[in-house]
């Protein structure tokens, strides 16, 4: 398979929402299968696409993708293929006699943020979060929800709760819930909970988050779901402000995302 159309398989995880490993050859001594450069492509489904050698070597490598994608750390892996193994090594049953290295590169989604409000708090944390590389969706239907407040944003201003039908919402992404209103809350609540994203949050008292998670399990929604919900949202720094409270909102969002 040719690099272009393994970039198209990653490129089809990416919109998705879903992280893939990339595996490439970064050092050959002797013999082996493939160059230094080749790369395979491994998804969150196991599915290799590309080729750095086949047989053990990639179904060793599949695994250990799969683990990497778990552990969400890169790492390296030294083979030998045909030869004695050295310290760290992994031997392969190869006649091939040489060595090779594969890097093992976690690639991601670029992070996508859905504020669910369009107040003060939303404009800050959404200002905060783009400066943070976060490619903003603002969905609300009150009038500050408007360009002028949210430059260079998607926004999602139609009737609420329907307008919620015009959010896609993928696993890798995150949603705040910065609104207030209960129906408004609970509407985007559901909504989020039922796309399994990366990170749910919601803005007000540890009271509220105790009372619509009562609300939410009456209807359905596991223990499991529920653990999805941060409230109330926003890393602890005696945050007091509109602005000080942005802050520690996306403070939480970038730890989640680095962590």
């Amino acid at each position: 398979m040719s690099d272009p159309v393994l970039i198209t398989k990653l490129k089809e995880s990416l919109l998705k929402g879903e992280r893939a490993v990339l595996c490439t050859v970064i050092e050959k001594k002797g013999h082996g299968p493939r160059d230094v450069g080749s790369k395979m492509l491994v998804t969150e489904e196991g599915d290799p696409f590309g080729s750095i050698g086949g047989g053990g070597m990639e179904r060793l490598l599949i695994k250990q993708a799969l683990d990497v994608l778990k552990t969400g750390k890169c790492r390296t892996l030294h083979f030998a293929m045909g030869i004695p193994p050295r310290e760290g090594m992994i031997a392969i049953d190869s006649q091939c006699g040489g060595e090779v290295k594969i890097f093992m590169d976690i690639i991601k989604p670029e992070p996508r943020l859905f504020i669910m409000g369009s107040g003060l708090i939303a404009k800050l944390t959404a200002k905060f979060a783009k400066n943070c590389g976060f490619e903003i969706f603002i969905v609300d239907d009150a009038p500050t929800s408007t360009h002028n407040n949210f430059p260079n944003m998607i926004i999602i201003n139609d009737r609420f709760p329907e307008s919620l039908k015009q959010v896609n919402i993928k696993n890798s992404d995150y949603v705040v819930i910065l609104h207030g209103d209960t129906f408004f809350e609970l509407a985007a609540l559901r909504h989020a909970l039922d796309a399994n994203p990366s990170f749910i949050g919601l803005l007000g008292s540890k009271n509220k988050m105790i009372r619509h998670k009562e609300t939410l399990k009456s209807e359905g929604y596991s223990e499991t779901q529920l653990e999805l919900l941060h409230g109330p949202i926003g890393i602890d720094i005696n945050a007091e402000t509109p602005e000080e409270i942005s802050i520690s909102i996306v403070a939480e969002l970038i730890n989640k995302k680095r962590s």
